[in-house]
């Protein structure tokens, strides 16, 4: 939408919280036959966490925990590599999206349609598409979970080996894999040179 750069300009960065785990808000009533799929809703970009903290507060308000019954922001905790330390940061895996557990009726629809944040759900205009039990069950089960580390050293960067047989040792890298999860470097052992692979967090850049 062309107004969605423009309204993430006004939005303070003191007014986004922090990251959080996913937001159980009910379950639904004994004996309810309720159709709660999981869908995904649009929402602007780095606005997540408002919207979540924001619908779950209406939810609450207006009586709906057995309607919608949970909202998550995927993540993903990625150890990153820079100037020689490896940090553990958690990422958005679909920056902008939000899932959201519920049955959609007139009412539940637009109460998420219309907080403030939400462009819309992924779908049609007027019908949302829920996922699949396999695609729900997949983001979910990989939510939090470590990925590969990665690292920002270049060719021609000298290393220092911190794991592994050739600990203490100095390398030159030679190529990063497209991933920047392994290098390719050469290392001077006993008067010959061998090309050795060394995955992302066993080196620190010299």
């Amino acid at each position: 939408m062309p107004d969605i750069e423009a309204e993430d300009k006004n939005i303070s960065k003191e007014e986004q919280p922090e990251v959080s785990a996913p937001t159980e808000i009910g379950k639904p009533s004994e004996g309810s036959q309720k159709d709660i799929r999981w869908y995904v809703i649009h929402t602007y970009s780095g606005y997540e966490n408002k919207v979540k903290d924001t619908l779950t507060r209406k939810v609450h308000s207006m009586g709906m925990d057995d309607t919608i019954l949970q909202i998550l922001l995927p993540l993903q905790d990625e150890e990153e590599e820079k100037n020689g330390e490896v940090k553990t940061v958690s990422r958005k895996v679909f920056p902008g999206y939000l899932l959201i557990q519920m049955e959609v009726n007139d009412r539940s629809w637009y109460v998420v349609r219309n907080t403030p944040g939400v462009t819309g759900f992924v779908g049609t205009a007027t019908k949302p598409i829920p996922l699949s039990d396999e695609e729900a069950e997949r983001i979910i089960n990989g939510n939090g979970q470590k990925a590969q580390p990665t690292t920002d050293v270049k060719t021609g960067d000298r290393i220092r080996i911190t794991k592994g047989p050739f600990e203490d040792r100095t390398a030159v890298v030679l190529q990063v894999s497209d991933d920047k999860s392994k290098v390719k470097a050469d290392i001077s052992n006993f008067g010959t040179t061998t090309t050795i692979e060394l995955e992302a967090g066993s080196f620190d850049l010299l």
